[in-house]
């Protein structure tokens, strides 16, 4: 069974741009440290504060042992301090769903298959 983390954040809608740097920065890291990244997602139309982070693991064990490498890669921590220093991130929700439709290939990215 594979599991989807969907991060929504609340973001400073004036630091717009640092959130994108921060989400191009994880769109290099996250996958080197063991998640299957489907991508990050800033405010275009609509709320202009509300963004999204969405990766596959395999398990929530697997997940804190990704956490763990992420925390530990170099990039990765130099990813949190820009946070922490420029707070553009407001508020940050983590929630784990699996998939409960089936296993449709039209879905595979979701599942974390690689066929």
């Amino acid at each position: 069974m594979s599991l989807t983390c969907f991060i929504r954040y609340q973001i400073d809608p004036t630091k717009k741009e640092q959130f994108e740097k921060y989400s191009e920065n994880w769109g290099r890291v996250i996958p080197q440290c063991g998640a299957d990244l489907i991508g990050y997602y800033a405010p275009h139309e609509g709320s202009a504060t509300t963004a999204y982070g969405i990766y596959n693991v395999k398990s929530l064990a697997d997940y804190e042992a990704y956490r763990a490498r992420l925390a530990a890669h170099p990039e990765g921590k130099a990813n949190y301090e820009f946070a922490m220093r420029e707070k553009f991130l407001l508020k940050e929700d983590r929630i784990f769903l699996k998939l409960a439709s089936g296993s449709d290939q039209s879905h595979a990215i979701v599942q974390g298959d690689q066929t």
